[in-house]
């Protein structure tokens, strides 16, 4: 573990949860209630978490454009960009996964998480299901989407 936490990159990256884990909680989305409240279009809606939404949007758009003309990142040694433009099920489904618990649960990873040092129990409910779910992913995708088979030569 100790080794672990002398990388630099792990520990700047600690540092960047950690601030991220503190904006989330001034944000509010580490309330379930604020975050159904956002989702609850036909009751009593509550649009702050647009403005956390967008906040967070506009930052990564601008700070993404003038960091990506860098050769290569400040603290690592290569950009991890992902490869695939390609919309299909499995990302579809994920998707849809995702917002469902999102909804139901009032949480998103990152908020669950930050949210399991509150005392209250929900939160860690919560992280244990998402732990069981990421857990099975594997072992149910592989039953539900076939891959494809490589011939052998």
């Amino acid at each position: 573990m100790i080794e672990v936490l002398r990388s630099r990159e792990n520990l700047i990256s600690l540092a960047v949860g950690f601030v991220f884990g503190i904006g989330l909680a001034i944000s509010g989305m580490t309330q379930p209630g604020k975050v159904i409240g956002f989702l609850d279009f036909t009751g009593n809606w509550d649009p702050s978490l647009i403005f956390v939404m967008g906040g967070g949007t506009g930052v990564y758009m601008l700070l993404y454009q003038l960091i990506i003309r860098n050769e290569q990142p400040r603290f690592t040694s290569s950009f991890q960009l992902p490869t695939s433009k390609v919309i299909d099920r499995p990302l579809v489904v994920g998707a849809v996964i995702f917002g469902l618990g999102w909804g139901l649960g009032g949480f998103c990873p990152g908020p669950g998480l930050t949210s399991i040092f509150s005392g209250n129990v929900n939160p860690i409910l919560f992280v244990i299901g998402m732990s069981a779910g990421i857990l099975a992913a594997p072992k149910v995708e592989g039953l539900l989407i076939p891959r494809l088979v490589e011939p052998q030569s």
